[in-house]
């Protein structure tokens, strides 16, 4: 008996890799819109009615197919960002492999974030997934902003960050181009904010009137002995 359920489970998760290496490739190869379910399946070798014992819809293939595609661009993300003692060095190393592997595929990349972000609230476990890798990837980058900021400022600063990415992620689907020194740029000021935040008489800069002996820079034109 139990060995008729492990067969049945490995024939299962078979034919679910060969599902989800179908599509991955033809959605690689045509795009999301150009790829039917019939097409997958025809791939798969499998009939196109067991395409959907496994995902409700086309959308939902391509959310599993770029979960995990999300799931490893973070995981590398974070390994180089371990490295990196700057935070907006250490931040740009954690988000370099996704904004690479989106790069490849712009249109496709856009579709994602679409479903994944404002999808069917009911949707299937695919849509969770790439929820919870999410989680984990503004996890990862509040704990690069968390040591000179307080834990509340960093999990604020680190949906920012992940905000300003995900509006640079789908700039291609609105037909405006990307610029990377941009969400840099961006990326930089929402962790100055947050470290000012901890740390507020740090961020304020010496009024013109203080002398350069107490700390101040003196008011051009004014001369000193």
């Amino acid at each position: 008996m139990s060995e008729s359920i492990s067969r049945r489970e490995r024939n299962m998760a078979d034919k679910s890799r060969r599902i989800l290496l179908a599509a991955a490739e033809l959605f690689d190869e045509h795009g999301y819109a150009g790829v039917t379910t019939q097409q997958i399946a025809d791939r798969a070798d499998v009939a196109a009615g067991t395409v959907f014992r496994y995902a409700d819809s086309k959308a939902e293939l391509l959310l599993a197919v770029f979960n995990e595609r999300l799931a490893e661009a973070v995981d590398a993300g974070a390994r180089a960002a371990a490295t990196v003692r700057d935070p907006v060095e250490a931040v740009a190393a954690l988000l370099r492999p996704l904004l690479h592997a989106a790069a490849l595929t712009p249109r496709d990349t856009a579709l994602y974030q679409r479903e994944l972000l404002f999808g069917d609230s009911a949707a299937g476990r695919y849509r969770r997934e790439g929820l919870r890798v999410i989680d984990d990837l503004e996890r990862r980058i509040a704990e690069i902003v968390a040591p000179r900021s307080a834990a509340a400022s960093a999990r604020v600063a680190a949906r920012s960050i992940f905000a300003a990415t995900h509006i640079f992620l789908v700039q291609p689907s609105l037909g405006l181009g990307r610029d990377a020194a941009d969400l840099r740029a961006q990326i930089a000021q929402i962790i100055a904010g947050a470290h000012a935040e901890a740390h507020p008489d740090a961020a304020t800069p010496p009024r013109p009137h203080e002398s350069a002996h107490e700390g101040g820079t003196p008011p051009e034109g004014d001369h000193h002995e």
